[in-house]
């Protein structure tokens, strides 16, 4: 059987983007997701859990993140689950579990639509701006 590695996250980024550049100038940029999931438990009572996702965004995609998104902005992520491991300078080794985005659809408002002009927009938000114009529209 062949293996698949594939994560589809729908949320909201807990901070602000935060771009930086390799040694080869080739720009990352890290994102906090919180996905939330409510469901009632045995007594019948609706209870909310969280879950906490980092996320990796490379290139010009990274650019477009940190430009355009905010903390709190809705998001859907999708992308692969990527192992990173590293030893401290003391020699103990760490990992640390983290989506690696290929795609990431900005689903709510942020700078593009408040902020931005449509000409220097990405397409999704430019596709953001022309909802909101229908909804002005008087029928």
């Amino acid at each position: 059987m062949s293996s698949m590695n594939r994560v589809f996250l729908a949320g909201n980024l807990t901070r602000d983007p935060e771009l930086k550049q390799t040694g080869s100038g080739q720009a990352v940029a890290d994102l906090g997701v919180a996905v939330s999931e409510k469901y009632k438990n045995r007594e019948g009572e609706m209870v909310e859990r969280v879950c906490f996702a980092d996320v990796v965004v490379w290139g010009r995609q990274a650019e477009t993140c940190e430009q355009y998104l905010t903390k709190g902005a809705a998001v859907l992520v999708e992308g692969r689950l990527q192992l990173d491991r590293w030893e401290t300078p003391e020699g103990q080794p760490r990992s640390k579990m983290r989506v690696c985005a290929q795609r990431v659809q900005f689903i709510g408002r942020g700078r593009a639509v408040s902020e931005a002009t449509t000409d220097d927009a990405p397409a999704v938000a430019q596709a953001a701006v022309a909802a909101e114009e229908r909804e002005d529209l008087p029928f």
